[in-house]
């Protein structure tokens, strides 16, 4: 719909007098059967500078970076409406996760209304709800076609993964350290009833932890902390930056091992060791993951490149004079055709006479009423 409504602007400039013409929007660019306007192209630039911002870049640094990047932003929105384009194609939805990561926003913010989520939404992020949505459905949609096409067809070989571990071992020297992940059963505010009631469920909460329940569902379902938001997780600790209390319970323990709730002062707090590293060379198998990763990466960045280039190959590309895709296809021709420019071909009846390959073919067209062909 919007095409047909930048088609109508552009039509009603064009009929319009000239002291009345207006640039409503500009087209800069058009792939396939959508098209990238300059208001579009100015929000990214908006939304780049935000991000270096709040990278904590400044000054001198901060108009350098931006700079540098600023060239790409066209190429990029090139790369998401091929990606997007091509999630049609294969079929792609995301409506169901779209809707489960909305619900678990809605969760994690004790949020019931809608209204009241749009709210959030637009003084979080200053766009409508919808927008906001519909941003959040292209970035899924794009993250499944790059799995699907890319992620999925690149292969660590075992033996290039022990390669790497054999010739790394500096990168996998521990320190001894645990990972932990917390639930917090708060009782702020609670009297001497709901702080017993509190207890028990924290008591239960650590018995289904125990019996198997995943800790990161526990997390979301029930935590009071601030970490609900990252399922509880709390990172890394070395000896010494735990409280002595808290080391003296965890320090001996295993992988998985889940403790009995601990009081505090805002509630009743359960841990659970995520992971263990002991000091040394980890084993292979211990990083296994880890270097499988680092190798992954360094071929799915070229992998991407190369399946964007052969996208935009097979695209139909064309881009405003003044702008440039600088991740452009080699050889692509993306020249801009304006159709006002454009002249119509006028033939004259003499010519027709002349013609004589013409002249056969009027002959060809059937008498109307007629099933048979005229004798030439």
């Amino acid at each position: 719909m919007r095409k047909y409504l930048l088609a109508a602007a552009a039509f009603a400039a064009v009929s319009a007098p000239a002291a009345d013409v207006q640039l409503l929007e500009e087209i800069i660019a058009k792939i396939n059967g959508d098209i990238i306007t300059r208001t579009e192209i100015e929000k990214s630039r908006t939304q780049l500078r935000a991000e270096l911002v709040q990278r904590g870049l400044k000054g001198e640094q901060l108009e350098k970076e931006y700079k540098e990047r600023e060239n790409g932003v066209l190429a990029n929105r090139i790369d998401q409406l091929l990606l997007q384009q091509k999630g049609r194609d294969l079929s792609i939805s995301v409506d169901a996760e779209v809707s489960k990561q909305v619900n678990e926003i809605m969760r994690q913010y004790k949020i019931t209304d809608p209204e009241a989520l749009a709210k959030l939404v637009r003084e979080q992020t200053g766009m409508p709800f919808e927008d906001y949505k519909n941003d959040m459905k292209n970035s899924m949609v794009t993250q499944r076609v790059i799995q699907q096409e890319v992620g999925s067809k690149i292969n660590i070989p075992k033996p290039e993964k022990e390669a790497y571990y054999n010739e790394h071992k500096n990168e996998f020297q521990r320190e001894e350290r645990i990972f932990l992940r917390e639930l917090l059963v708060g009782t702020e505010g609670k009297d001497a009833a709901g702080v017993a009631a509190a207890e028990k469920k924290a008591k239960d909460l650590v018995a289904r932890a125990r019996k198997g329940e995943r800790f990161p569902d526990l997390v979301r379902d029930n935590s009071d902390a601030a970490s609900v938001r990252e399922d509880g997780y709390l990172g890394a600790f070395k000896r010494g930056d735990l409280k002595k209390e808290l080391e003296d319970v965890l320090w001996a323990q295993q992988r998985n091992f889940v403790t009995d709730p601990i009081k505090v002062d805002n509630g009743f707090l359960i841990l659970k060791i995520e992971e263990r590293h002991k000091a040394g060379l980890a084993a292979l198998e211990e990083v296994e993951s880890e270097i499988s990763e680092k190798l992954y990466m360094t071929r799915f960045q070229p992998k991407i490149r190369e399946y964007l280039t052969a996208l935009r190959q097979d695209a139909f590309l064309e881009i405003k004079e003044g702008w440039a895709d600088t991740s452009a296809a080699p050889g692509k021709e993306t020249k801009w055709t304006d159709p006002a420019q454009l002249k119509p071909e006028t033939v004259t009846k003499e010519e027709v006479a002349a013609n004589p390959r013409r002249k056969r073919l009027l002959w060809l067209v059937p008498i109307p009423g007629t099933s048979s062909k005229p004798k030439e």
